[in-house]
């Protein structure tokens, strides 16, 4: 696992992946057909991952046997609370523990900068993540974000 600034051309490439996947499966489920390359240069535009950086927030990179693999985000809303963003796992490296090691290492980078409690939103259709996130101890809490992707909001407290 290993820090990476967001706007490092290997981010880059595993944000766009992770973009064009979380659309895809909306706009299968919604409208029968894949993104288009103008929808997820707007999905970039309008969901931005620069606060992932510190000096509140980090974005992670995963590897296995050498290979990028995943990635996932975190930037603190408060002295407390930081909001988990951004988890992928490329479809080739799934059912690996990359889920589970991307978390580990938020919850750790999560630690560093202070906070005590982890924060999520995600979708419903999501429901690979939600199950991996169940595993790992988030469970569902009131919703703390509004948009039109935010339909199931979990938490973890840390430590």
């Amino acid at each position: 696992m290993a820090a990476r600034p967001v706007d490092d051309p290997v981010s880059a490439v595993l944000l766009r992946e992770y973009l064009v996947d979380v659309a895809d499966r909306y706009y299968q489920l919604h409208e029968g057909r894949d993104s288009t390359r103008e929808e997820i240069e707007q999905a970039h535009a309008e969901m931005p991952s620069d606060d992932l950086a510190p000096p509140g927030g980090v974005f992670l990179l995963a590897h296995h046997d050498g290979e990028l693999a995943g990635c996932a985000g975190l930037r603190l809303l408060d002295a407390r609370t930081a909001e988990l963003k951004r988890v992928f796992v490329r479809p080739a490296k799934r059912g690996l523990g990359g889920g589970a090691a991307l978390l580990a290492a938020v919850e750790a980078a999560a630690g560093a900068l202070g906070a005590g409690r982890i924060v999520l939103d995600t979708r419903r259709d999501l429901v690979e993540a939600r199950a991996l996130y169940a595993r790992h101890g988030y469970r569902e809490v009131p919703a703390f974000t509004e948009g039109p992707y935010a339909e199931v909001w979990m938490g973890k407290e840390l430590g």
